[in-house]
């Protein structure tokens, strides 16, 4: 866990202000996790409808490793998409690159966001939201109460994705996978 300095942490939640009223509209309706107004209780109500609507599968995807293994390129390239302020940009990336102190010692970051800052959960969702937007356009009815992505332990996301075409590819599997359970 990447525990921000109090000044950082400050920076970060003014950033926070700033970018949440833009892009939370933007996100799935189906996206619970970390998100203003909804919880996991309210992705649980969602998923009784669903159970009593006659939805039988259930897929548990789990956050394990996920903040670690962000890949920052691909996560700015979707902050570019929204965004104009080359300024913010910077900084965000500098949050994503800021070392960790591991038994005393400064080490660089190449990849994972900081789950300790308060901008984390949100930057989690930004990079998630093709992904549950990719869902949403299925057969089925997805209520994902964290921020939604897999380990290699489980329905088989590798959270190791290093490139767009990966994420595409990563998401076709996903989607072959809903086919032949559905």
């Amino acid at each position: 866990m990447g525990i921000p300095t109090a000044v950082d942490r400050l920076v970060q939640q003014a950033i926070l202000q700033v970018l949440e009223p833009l892009f939370d509209p933007m996100f799935s309706d189906s996206s619970f996790g970390f998100r203003p107004h909804r919880s996991a209780h309210d992705a649980l109500l969602q998923a009784s409808k669903y159970v009593e609507e006659g939805y039988s599968i259930v897929v548990d995807c789990d956050v394990e490793k996920f903040f670690d293994r962000v890949n920052h390129d691909i996560l700015m390239g979707r902050l570019a998409r929204h965004m104009a302020d080359k300024r913010l940009l910077r900084i965000i990336r500098r949050f994503l690159q800021a070392g960790l102190m591991q038994e005393g010692i400064c080490v660089e970051r190449y990849e994972g966001t900081p789950q300790g800052g308060p901008l984390s959960p949100l930057l989690a969702n930004i990079l998630l939201d093709d992904l549950d937007k990719e869902l949403d356009t299925k057969e089925t009815s997805v209520c994902a109460p964290e921020a939604m992505q897999t380990d290699e332990n489980n329905s088989g996301i590798s959270p190791g994705i290093r490139s767009e075409r990966g994420l595409s590819m990563e998401i076709s599997t996903l989607r072959k996978g809903m086919v032949a359970a559905g």
